[in-house]
């Protein structure tokens, strides 16, 4: 059985640890990796489909594409409310945004519908997820997201 290491201090956002059981064969595997969680992470990532389109999920993005890119991620860092077609300006993270918004902005980062903030105020949310979504597209999103 490996030995634990001292956990290092850093500045990262990773703050939960998760756990999950598997076959021997894959615990050996995954013991010979150099670095099981980043493994973990990037196989979970692409999975999802939430690799990043520009660094391939590596973190980092050569100059050239960045310059190129940049413009035009500016450019388009609009998104209509889905409800009023209000444009609505899109931050690169959550950071950026204010406590009021966090909930709703973080919606839509994570694959749901985006809605200015009337709006998003006048949409119930689901039962299960707390995601606003409309009552015409309740029972889609509940066999989509919840399995039912």
């Amino acid at each position: 059985m490996p030995t634990k290491k001292p956990a290092k201090k850093s500045k990262s956002t990773k703050t939960e640890i998760v756990a999950f059981k598997v076959e021997s064969d894959l615990a050996e595997f995954l013991n010979q990796l150099p670095n099981k969680s980043e493994f973990i992470r990037r196989a979970i990532i692409a999975q999802f489909g939430m690799g990043c389109p520009l660094c391939l999920g590596s973190g980092i993005v050569f100059r050239g594409l960045h310059d190129h890119f940049l413009p035009i991620i500016q450019k388009n860092s609009q998104v209509s409310c889905q409800k009023c077609n209000h444009p609505e300006s899109i931050p690169l993270s959550l950071e950026a945004v204010t406590s009021e918004d966090r909930k709703r902005i973080e919606q839509f980062f994570k694959g749901g519908p985006l809605y200015c903030g009337r709006c998003y105020q006048q949409v119930p949310p689901c039962d299960d997820c707390g995601w606003h979504i409309p009552h015409e597209e309740a029972a889609d999103h509940m066999r989509k997201n919840h399995r039912i």
